[in-house]
């Protein structure tokens, strides 16, 4: 995935001091046989045995030690002496990789937002037994560790995380009736996996990035506001008591965070394009469109809720967008699809990870009915 690619080219602009010695793929084995090749992983995970032996073909004599599945992913993680993980699997399927190498103990660069959505308190809890790091990767929570730098945690008021407003900004609910796979996949600054693409769309993006910095910074969702900036230019910012704004710029490329999680916290010479003040244009701020983008509420609300809300959510969410790019469901039928769910479904606990697991299955079913039954045709 772009992630991944991101990572290895910051590897790459750093010859000598890295090592990379596992590599975690889905379906796209050409791609992956070739970095195998390139980068000699110890061990890699992909995730059936049908494309494991796609890779066996395609490499022979090259071919890694290979593992399977979500299990699989763990146990490339934690078992080939990783230093520092890249946690990039999109969606909860990266839940259980990203929770083993946390438990670990492992610098964990968090490009995976879903995981801290869906079980924020057992990675916490996990991050804070094992003595892990995380380390946000996304651009804005990353924004948001580096301007933290500049004070203490009591002193800070309120975080403010930012967004682009997506392809459809300033758009009315009669304009987004009728929007394409195509349009919704067009965003204007970032080159990004056509889910979170379709979440930037929704404001979902922004949603779970609000739930992700309640448990990555330890705030009330009260102290985290967003604003949209359709330069992408601020990545976000900080609010201290004192009235002092800290504000993290920089070029839209995610190897500027990537690099980031992996040397910090030291600084190295950027491996990405650096940002050019005199050419940078006007600066826009403005409020979210929440009675259009219902997605950014919907977050707030389940955050509040607690419990397996954001779970629930979550997953409600990821089938909602699939089928959305299947073109089963219309662009303003996806938060449709999650309330659904919210409503159906009783509130649990997620006290273990398997409570976590089966909040996110009976989410899964109760949005596949309402799509195939409620919205089909």
């Amino acid at each position: 995935g772009s992630i991944g690619r991101s990572t290895l080219e910051v590897v790459e602009a750093h010859p000598g001091r890295f090592e990379v010695v596992a590599l975690v793929a889905g379906r796209r084995m050409e791609r992956l046989a070739e970095q195998v090749r390139r980068f000699r992983p110890r061990a890699v995970a992909v995730s059936t045995e049908q494309v494991a032996d796609d890779l066996r073909r395609r490499l022979g004599a090259q071919a890694p030690e290979i593992r399977i599945g979500s299990r699989g992913a763990a146990e490339v993680t934690v078992g080939t002496g990783a230093e520092v993980v890249i946690a990039g699997i999109v969606g909860a399927a990266g839940l259980v990789p990203t929770l083993a190498a946390v438990s670990a103990g492992l610098v964990v660069g968090l490009a995976n937002k879903e995981a801290l959505v869906v079980a924020g308190e057992l990675m916490v809890r996990a991050a804070r037994d094992s003595g892990a790091h995380l380390l946000p990767v996304d651009s804005e929570h990353n924004a948001i560790h580096q301007c933290l730098r500049a004070g203490e945690r009591g002193e800070v008021r309120r975080l403010i995380l930012t967004a682009s407003g997506g392809p459809f900004r300033g758009r009315d609910r009669e304009q987004l009736t009728t929007v394409t796979r195509r349009a919704a996949l067009a965003h204007p600054t970032w080159q990004m996996g056509p889910k979170i693409t379709i979440d930037s769309a929704t404001l979902m993006n922004k949603g779970l990035e609000v739930i992700e910095a309640h448990w990555l910074f330890g705030l009330s969702p009260q102290t985290i506001d967003v604003v949209v900036h359709p330069q992408s230019v601020v990545h976000s910012m900080v609010e201290f008591r004192d009235g002092s704004v800290i504000a993290q710029l920089g070029r839209a490329d995610m190897k500027h965070p990537i690099q980031y999680a992996l040397t910090w916290p030291e600084r190295w010479e950027s491996a990405g394009e650096r940002l050019d003040l005199l050419a940078m244009p006007a600066l826009e701020f403005e409020s979210p469109d929440t009675e259009v983008f219902r997605c950014l509420d919907l977050a707030y609300r389940v955050l509040a809720e607690g419990g397996d809300a954001p779970a629930r959510l979550n997953a409600a969410n990821e089938v909602a967008v699939e089928a959305f790019l299947d073109g089963r469901i219309g662009f303003l039928q996806i938060p449709e699809v999650i309330e659904g769910v919210l409503g159906a479904l009783p509130p649990g606990n997620v006290n273990e990870l398997e409570e976590v697991l089966d909040a996110d299955r009976r989410a899964r079913r109760e949005a596949m009915r309402i799509v195939n039954e409620e919205m089909a045709g």
